[in-house]
């Protein structure tokens, strides 16, 4: 299968997002650092590459890590902010190396909420004015959200907002939390729950679908997203059998990854998808296995549908398809929470392709945050409508109710059990 690898350019940067999993190091990849890896996505017959951080627009090589991986043949790929996408010059001189697709991670159309997200005043119109710089070139777009409490209400209405103001962005990505590293796990507060973002993401994707754009979800098992299971990033990985190599600026070092350790209840046993669901990604315990709940319907025609999907992928000329018609086996995961058991990788934790360079006038900090909104303010005093019910922290969760419900699929009623009300 094609496949894409990450690089981890830097580990700090130039914003302070509440949910970062990314805490800041002070490590970087120089240039012949960043060749190496380069030499090694090439030999494996990758696709791509994308470039991240911390804000891989910080680093002082990135124009010619750009020149450098296209030259070789990878398709170049960039996620970031947009805050310094924000100058033309710069901007431009990263298409003219050679950069050919960005993911701008904007989490709310909000612009006090975004600020408090990002940690960051200003940070929506910065990344506002990247957008209208990338709209003058030919680079492709996505926008990469994190799903969380406070934006978790309104993700449909982001969409709404991004389809008037960025009609030439067709490709939309949301990330569930990770709460598992950084500052999620001492900001636990930004962690939703799985019922709290069913219906504005129900209706986030019905909304792109009608407008003919394509979008993506991660961590989200598929008993939250069944119309749109084609879509889980998880559930195309297991039917494409895709792994991934990252090389991180920590010390998981660089990492091959070709399964998860996520977790599926025992009533998932009985789900007619399991074999194709990522399950719930509970490391960190953050997330209630109870909130799972099987679907009775037949995984077959979800996996046709990603196969038919691959021919419009611009990687379908690499792909190296086996077995695509049959369902793949079910990942065994973990059967209870707390039971941590890592994806598999080709090395152990922490060994590294190379050594990164240290930069000593990074701080390393994993719960820095320079900007925190006024004590005026906080997330239910935005300018629109926003849950009145948060607060910062939020009181804990309690135990919700279970019932059962219908769930209405491409014109048929499929039967859920244990679903929270």
């Amino acid at each position: 299968m094609a496949n894409i690898g990450y690089i981890q350019m830097v580990r700090h940067c130039n914003q302070n997002c509440g949910f970062c999993s990314n805490p800041e190091t002070p490590f970087f990849y120089d240039l012949d650092q960043v060749r190496t890896i380069v030499a090694d996505f090439v030999a494996r017959d990758y696709f791509g590459v994308i470039l991240t951080g911390g804000e891989p627009t910080l680093s002082p090589v990135l124009a010619e890590t750009v020149a450098h991986a296209r030259a070789n043949g990878l398709h170049v790929r960039m996620i970031t902010n947009g805050q310094k996408l924000a100058d033309w010059d710069y901007c431009h001189a990263l298409w003219k190396a050679g950069l050919q697709h960005v993911h701008v991670s904007i989490h709310s159309y909000k612009h006090k909420l975004e600020d408090f997200l990002t940690g960051t005043p200003g940070s929506l119109a910065w990344a506002e004015k990247a957008l209208e710089n990338l709209g003058r070139t030919d680079i492709t777009v996505n926008i990469n959200t994190v799903i969380n409490r406070y934006n978790c209400d309104h993700l449909h209405e982001t969409i709404d907002w991004f389809i008037e103001r960025f009609p030439f962005i067709r490709h939309f990505v949301w990330n569930n939390l990770d709460p598992s590293i950084g500052r999620a796990t001492s900001n636990n507060y930004f962690t939703a729950r799985l019922g709290q973002i069913e219906v504005s993401l129900g209706k986030a994707m019905r909304r792109l679908h009608e407008t003919g754009r394509s979008f993506r979800v991660e961590r989200v098992p598929l008993c939250y997203m069944t119309e749109f299971a084609h879509c889980s990033t998880e559930t195309r990985k297991i039917v494409k059998s895709e792994e991934r190599i990252v090389h991180f600026l920590d010390n998981k070092g660089t990492v091959r990854q070709t399964e998860w350790g996520h977790l599926y209840a025992p009533v998932c046993d009985g789900c007619g998808l399991r074999a194709i669901c990522g399950g719930l990604f509970d490391r960190g315990d953050a997330y209630d296995p109870k909130e799972l709940s099987p679907v009775f319907a037949d995984a077959r025609p979800i996996v046709q549908r990603i196969v038919t999907d691959l021919q419009s992928d611009p990687a379908w000329r690499l792909a190296k398809f086996k077995n695509l018609a049959t369902l793949p086996a079910a990942h065994q995961g973990r059967s209870e929470a707390g039971a941590h058991r890592a994806g598999k990788v080709q090395a152990p934790t922490g060994d590294k392709l190379v050594e990164p360079a240290i930069d000593p006038k990074r701080r390393s900090d994993p719960t820095a945050r320079d900007w925190t909104p006024g004590v005026d303010w906080h997330p239910a005093d935005d300018e629109d409508d926003v849950d009145p019910g948060l607060a910062v922290p939020p009181a804990p969760v309690s135990q919700v109710a279970v019932a059962t419900h219908q769930l209405a699929i491409a014109g048929a009623t499929l039967e859920t059990l244990g679903r929270p009300q």
